[in-house]
């Protein structure tokens, strides 16, 4: 399509939304972005505009920036707000990153402070993929199940935010988003959390919206990785109950097998191999430096963790041809079960000869690129002496909170189709 689509990201992490838009040849015009954790903002920032700052911004001094993002409200860990104390220890050239970060990608911040009528007008794309710390089987493990009750205080349910704000959108008589597309885990339809998902659907409804949710997978659009999702279209039909019974049908038929097939035939569709996506040419310095950086001392734990896990590269050197895909990629490797190992022997005393994924590979296995790993580690300066913004587990936990781009691609592309047939029936083609 030659349109090009206004996007609002909200929680947009380092965006995977954008790059699916971008792998669909949409031309997007990113309207604004919402974003706290300060590592995420930064990657996104580098991925998504430019890995260098624009030359204004690298001569501004400490006092300048630290006068502008006072009134900011960030986060150090994208779960909890940092203090202004904290933000002052931080070198200069990490300020001038994060000051990048909000300005160059429009980014909000807090949606909890952001007010619906300073929305902009005419957007098209409106994502949300709020936390699921609170909703996932890890996160109940830790004691984190508060779920999306309303009013509980919880990141998940952040996701009330989102419609506080459109609901100020409406109140203020700015139009509303075409379409609203919602990522988060398949546990939104347990027991537990189904009732506030449905009052979530109905909201959506009150405010003009028909929805259509989907259990979907990684793997079913191309991505090696084992990573089960919920994904959730909402179309705005307005007081158009015409066109609400003319999307019902066009709905009607389309499952997650019908989504799934529809993708595979866009000619965007690649099945991307396991191996094709490790990087184990320890011949490049890089590499083996990478690998060198996540192999574990070795202790009795880790050998468990080789013992018990998916072993993608076996002894001999030689892949694994049982690993078709590697599990989900979470926000950390080093841990028990994990998404998979490679025999590799550093040859360092005391250490395992076994590694797990590098940080440039879980980017991958979400389906970034190489030089997106670059990008972000041309950002990786020090914010205290000694602690720099991007160390291995920081872009590991970051791509473990990202978006697979191809299963993102496939609801795109059924957005895509939706608009297709909305520009038919509102042209009398239908």
């Amino acid at each position: 399509m030659n349109q090009t689509y206004n996007l609002v990201e909200f929680f947009s992490g380092i965006g995977s939304q954008a790059r699916a838009l971008e792998n669909l040849n949409i031309n997007i015009n990113t309207l604004g972005t919402c974003e706290w954790d300060i590592h995420a903002f930064i990657a996104y920032d580098a991925i998504h505009n430019s890995p260098d700052l624009d030359e204004y911004i690298s001569v501004m001094d400490k006092p300048e920036l630290l006068d502008i993002l006072k009134d900011y409200t960030l986060s150090n860990n994208g779960k909890e707000a940092m203090e202004y104390s904290m933000l002052k220890t931080y070198s200069v050239e990490t300020l001038r990153y994060i000051y990048s970060g909000i300005i160059k990608s429009n980014n909000y911040v807090d949606i909890s402070s952001l007010n619906g009528e300073s929305m902009p007008d005419s957007i098209d794309i409106l994502t949300y993929s709020f936390p699921c710390q609170d909703l996932s089987n890890v996160g109940a493990f830790h004691g984190y199940n508060k779920g999306i009750d309303k009013d509980s205080g919880s990141r998940s349910s952040l996701l009330w935010q989102v419609g506080r704000v459109l609901t100020e959108m409406k109140e203020s008589r700015k139009s509303l988003p075409r379409f609203l597309l919602m990522e988060n885990v398949p546990t939104l339809l347990s027991k537990r959390h189904f009732e506030n998902f449905s009052t979530w659907i109905a909201e959506l409804e009150s405010l003009g919206y028909y929805s259509k949710y989907y259990q979907l997978n990684a793997l079913d659009f191309g991505l090696p990785q084992n990573r089960p999702r919920l994904l959730m279209l909402s179309v705005y039909y307005g007081e158009d109950t015409q066109l609400l019974e003319k999307l019902k049908e066009f709905f009607e038929d389309r499952d997650e097998n019908a989504v799934i097939a529809s993708y595979k035939e866009s000619g965007f569709y690649k099945k991307t191999k396991v191996r094709s996506l490790l990087r184990n040419d320890y011949s490049k310095k890089k590499y083996f430096d990478e690998a060198v950086e996540c192999t574990p001392n070795d202790t009795p734990s880790r050998r468990k963790i080789w013992d018990e896990n998916p072993q993608i590269i076996l002894p001999d050197g030689s892949y694994n041809r049982d690993v078709k895909y590697v599990r989900t990629i979470t926000t950390k490797q080093d841990r028990n079960p994990n998404s998979g190992n490679l025999y590799f022997d550093s040859k360092i005393e005391g250490r395992s000869k076994f590694r797990y994924l590098t940080p440039r590979e879980c980017l991958l296995f979400m389906g970034f690129k190489d030089k997106d790993f670059r990008h972000i580690k041309r950002r990786n300066v020090e914010m205290h002496k000694g602690d720099y913004l991007f160390p291995r587990d920081k872009i590991i936990r970051m791509a473990g909170n990202s978006i697979p781009v191809k299963l993102l691609e496939g609801l795109f592309w059924l957005m895509i189709q939706t608009d297709e047939y909305m520009d038919d029936y509102k042209n009398g083609r239908t």
